[in-house]
């Protein structure tokens, strides 16, 4: 919970099977039953939980592309799920939880999303600024 508290990024890492998982979802569960137990923390919320695998996606379905004929831009999935969690003005702790490998192709992304800056920078020159709301969790 410290880590937490300190930090918005995080690494969760053990071998496969050890219960990284079960660890996650037992800290929401406490961080919830003490909101309702009446608890007024920051902390202390109902924890809204977005799990992805960054590696069984390619990168540009994970952060978004442009169309280089139209010049569309179409959102990846952390682009499209980072969005909706910032207008969602629920009163929840959201936790992107990124459950894989990490490699160079895809955590490059996120150097400004877990420096100071807090802001995700899309291909198509949007920044999505992190709300102290969010934390990032990368379960390795």
């Amino acid at each position: 919970m410290e880590t937490i508290i300190v930090r918005h990024g995080l690494m969760v890492v053990g071998d496969a099977c050890t219960g990284k998982t079960v660890l996650v979802k037992i800290l929401a569960a406490a961080m919830q039953q003490l909101r309702e137990e009446g608890s007024e923390d920051f902390y202390h919320k109902v924890v809204v939980e977005y799990r992805l695998n960054p590696k069984s996606v390619t990168l540009l379905e994970l952060f978004g592309s442009v169309n280089i004929l139209t010049k569309e831009w179409t959102d990846g999935v952390v682009s499209k799920l980072m969005k909706d969690a910032v207008v969602d003005k629920n009163d929840t702790k959201k936790w992107f939880v990124f459950d894989g490998p990490v490699d160079t192709g895809w955590i490059e992304n996120m150097n400004t999303v877990l420096d100071d800056n807090k802001m995700l920078c899309l291909a198509n020159g949007q920044r999505i600024k992190i709300p102290n709301s969010f934390t990032m969790m990368f379960e390795v």
